[in-house]
């Protein structure tokens, strides 16, 4: 395979995960975080891009992919699970907000005041054009894409640029969600990008790409998919790294609802309308070839994984529920998505180490029934939490857990499950030996 064919794939994984959550955070994390900048987007990072990297990779480990890996706690549980990465990456989160993204980017800023019709029309249109495009994408979407990655690509670089030479604005203290542990709270927010969920859907896509282009031995196919995904790793860092700073320079320019309008008001102030309109459209291309992408992946999963879906009718009422919750405005949809988000990454992560720990836990079930069983009951308490849920029973308990003032208080549940499932494990294995032995 010659390297041109690695820095293809590399791309085109950069280009799945670039969608709306890789424009939005970053920049409201560099207007919130100011003169903590540089730890905040550091721990944002390595949630945002180093986890969904490495999840690829572990995807590579196994040769039935998300299913088998996450099956390997229980098969119903590898189905449930990886049903919710779809549902969540698709309409019930990350469909929406690109749709949401790509009006506040494009169509927002000329309408001067918040209208609902404005919306609802938008995003009627939009994903009226994302079902039918949908339903027989071939290459166009692809072709679009890697014509978009690069114009992106320009338009940010544009951006950084001018942030550094038009806009006047002083980096601020930070504000209170960044005052304290700047790199942990970062770290937390990486999770509302989704990249870590989506890489289990789109690393068998990488996987099988390479191995439709003749790679079959395992240990070539990791380094492959690893090196592809560096590639992907080094333009989302470079991306995040540039909005970022555009956010923190932004802090003394005016209020802003969400990170898009941060960047819709970054190209006016930089270039006029000019540059609001041709940033507008870009971004609004970029969303709406990520969404063709997303539809199509939940139509082939669950038309192929649940008898009598036709991945017609998927993809029909994934765009009829994307609608629906798209109407509910960005704010809304960042809103009701970070506890499930909150819920879901922890175990997200901890499969991730369990796989690449394979080789220690011999990938005992009991060891990953331990370790996401305990993973799982802090998670949902934190997501409940997240929720508005406070849950003032248990909170003396979560809080007694080490971690737990940085979001973290999942990492100790986890060790001791997964030590608890080595135990079973071994007292099972020795059971069964001596009964074999006396047999």
């Amino acid at each position: 395979m010659k390297q041109k064919d690695i820095l293809f794939i590399g791309f085109t994984l950069f280009a799945l995960f670039f969608g709306a959550g890789n424009l939005i955070y970053p920049v409201s994390l560099g207007i919130e975080s100011g003169t903590s900048y540089l730890p905040a987007i550091i721990g944002f990072t390595l949630t945002g891009v180093g986890i969904p990297i490495i999840t690829v990779v572990a995807i590579s480990l196994v040769r039935g992919g998300a299913i088998q890996l996450a099956g390997r706690v229980h098969p119903l549980f590898g189905i449930i699970f990886i049903s919710v990465v779809y549902l969540t990456i698709g309409p019930l989160f990350a469909i929406p907000r690109a749709t949401s993204v790509a009006f506040e980017s494009g169509l927002a800023p000329w309408l001067g005041e918040s209208s609902t019709l404005g919306l609802f029309l938008f995003t009627a249109i939009f994903l009226g054009l994302v079902f039918f495009v949908s339903l027989n994408p071939s290459k166009l979407v692809d072709r679009i894409g890697q014509m978009l990655t690069p114009a992106l690509f320009i338009s940010i670089i544009g951006l950084v640029v001018g942030a550094f030479f038009l806009l006047d604005g002083e980096i601020q203290p930070p504000g209170e969600k960044y005052s304290s542990q700047p790199f942990f709270t970062g770290f937390v927010e990486g999770y509302l990008t989704m990249d870590a969920i989506a890489a289990l859907a789109f690393g068998i896509i990488t996987v099988t790409t390479f191995r439709e282009r003749g790679i079959s031995d395992s240990k070539m196919l990791t380094l492959r998919t690893f090196q592809a995904g560096s590639v992907a790793a080094i333009g989302l860092t470079s991306v995040y790294v540039s909005i970022g700073w555009i956010g923190a320079k932004m802090a003394t320019e005016g209020t802003y609802e969400n990170g898009s309008a941060i960047l819709a008001g970054a190209a006016n102030i930089m270039y006029g309308n000019i540059g609001t309109l041709l940033f507008g459209i870009i971004v609004a291309l970029a969303c709406f070839t990520t969404c063709v992408g997303l539809v199509v992946a939940c139509g082939q999963f669950f038309s192929s994984r649940f008898k009598g879906l036709t991945y017609k009718g998927v993809a029909l009422v994934v765009t009829i529920i994307s609608l629906a919750i798209a109407n509910m405005g960005l704010n809304q949809i960042v809103a009701y998505s970070v506890p499930v988000l909150v819920f879901v990454y922890p175990i997200t992560i901890v499969l991730i180490i369990l796989t690449f720990t394979g080789g220690i836990i011999h990938h005992s079930p009991y060891v990953y029934r331990g370790a996401i069983l305990f993973t799982s009951v802090i998670s949902l308490y934190d997501g409940l939490v997240a929720a508005g849920f406070p849950l003032k029973s248990v909170t003396p308990y979560i809080q007694a857990l080490p971690f737990s003032e940085i979001n973290l208080s999942w990492i100790l549940p986890a060790f001791v499950g997964a030590i608890i499932g080595a135990i079973i494990h071994w007292i099972v294995t020795t059971t069964t030996s001596k009964v074999v032995t006396n047999k």
